[in-house]
């Protein structure tokens, strides 16, 4: 797909200097121009078409492609003396540059690559070009083609740098995930200001990680004290834990900082907290229960440790090397078609309960109301059924290694083993 985005003469009554400004304008660490580009790009725009009119502002076009370039992005640039969108002999002069469809995207306009996706496919003449739009010159026209094009929630119009903090706001909001649930979606409402306050920082989604990990140590050796101030206190630690891991993959998705190696890193990271969470309560509880507590530790351990290289196993199979992070995704995929199986099903509907973004409302409700025992015991068989559920489907889906050409049609990006 062809991503079209066109900076008009029009835009810079200052001149070149006032364009370049505009253009360069930092929208949650990322210049405003490079944004437009890298969200058509994650969007599935493997070409992108950058129209420039006026006097050719060649320092800048050297700029972003060099930006572009180390993102694995090429820009093609045209120069053009007159381009209005909004005329139909403007799109004449460059129907030969163009494919068909194409996407549309004001230079303007910052919005998520989810929104662009979901665009139809609506015909030039009928489509409000003054928002994003696919594009096709064959297609029918549509008198309703502009609002079913451009719904009102779909981006920020930045004309100004007053815009730029609504701009931010926006794509934090919509830094989540297709597949979040009330409780991960709770989450991410605490992190936000945090998360465009770290936008502006040298801080990556990586160090947001190992942040996390720190603060799981400290859960752990709270939980390891005993007693119940102790183990209310590391139950809100691994709850803020768990926060971090809400924010690196929201920080990573709003600074296009995706990359198999952090989903990697982020999955080591949860199965490394969950460890320590129950090495800390198995540790707490042995004060009151003794040898039973030491028992249902190692038993806890073991099943944690088969958990997590099983599922590691599987995520190696079910993606790709560049994609470890549609795993979730695929998963919901192959067990909703496979439905018609009891073992598929029930899993299909138990999965969400046991996800970080849940579990960490969990562990801090148990443990207020003094059920860290049960939620131990919980915890134990919950363990030792994920590695053998998830031994069943690596033999039942992924006997073979995953291949590039099977495409899994919903984008879970960054979820965590």
């Amino acid at each position: 797909m062809q991503a079209v985005i066109a900076i008009p003469e029009v835009t810079a009554p200052a001149g070149q200097q006032g364009t370049h400004s505009l253009l360069m304008q930092q929208v949650a660490g990322v210049p405003l121009i490079e944004r437009i580009i890298l969200t058509a790009s994650r969007a599935g725009a493997n070409e992108i078409l950058l129209i420039t009119t006026g006097i050719p502002d060649y320092a800048l076009a050297r700029r972003i492609s060099r930006d572009t370039n180390s993102f694995g992005v090429r820009v093609r640039f045209l120069h053009s003396r007159r381009f209005d969108p909004h005329e139909s002999s403007s799109w004449d002069r460059l129907r030969q540059y163009l494919s068909d469809p194409f996407l549309w995207i004001p230079w303007n306009w910052v919005t998520t690559k989810q929104l662009l996706r979901d665009l139809p496919v609506r015909d030039v003449a009928s489509v409000n070009l003054s928002l994003p739009a696919q594009v096709s010159f064959l297609a029918v026209g549509d008198d309703d083609a502009s609002t079913i094009a451009a719904p009102e929630n779909g981006g920020i119009r930045i004309t100004s740098a007053h815009d730029i903090g609504k701009a931010e706001r926006f794509l934090v909001a919509n830094s989540g995930k297709v597949l979040d649930g009330i409780h991960t979606s709770f989450n991410r409402r605490l992190c936000r200001p945090f998360v465009r306050l770290l936008s502006h920082t040298a801080i990556t989604p990586n160090a947001v990680t190992f942040g996390g990990v720190v603060v799981s140590v400290l859960s752990a050796i709270a939980f390891a004290r005993g007693g119940y101030m102790y183990s209310v206190l590391g139950a809100l630690l691994f709850y803020i834990a768990g926060l971090f891991d809400e924010m690196d993959g929201m920080l990573a998705r709003i600074k296009f900082a995706e990359s198999p190696r952090g989903t990697w890193l982020e999955g080591f990271a949860d199965g490394l907290s969950y460890l320590l969470l129950f090495g800390g309560i198995a540790i707490g509880l042995i004060h009151q229960y003794g040898k039973a507590a030491i028992v249902m530790g190692a038993l806890l351990l073991l099943g944690a440790i088969l958990a997590l290289v099983a599922t590691s196993l599987q995520r190696s199979r079910a993606t790709t090397a560049d994609r470890p992070n549609e795993y979730l995704g695929r998963m919901y995929q192959l067990l909703d078609k496979d439905s018609g199986n009891w073992i598929s099903r029930a899993v299909r509907h138990l999965q969400a309960f046991v996800r970080r973004g849940v579990m960490v409302h969990y562990i801090v409700i148990f443990t207020v109301i003094g059920a860290l025992p049960l939620i131990f015991v919980l915890a134990t068989i919950g363990a030792h059924l994920t590695w053998i559920v998830t031994l069943y489907f690596n033999r039942r889906f992924f006997a073979q290694p995953f291949r590039v050409g099977v495409t899994p049609t919903v984008n879970a990006m960054k979820e965590s083993l």
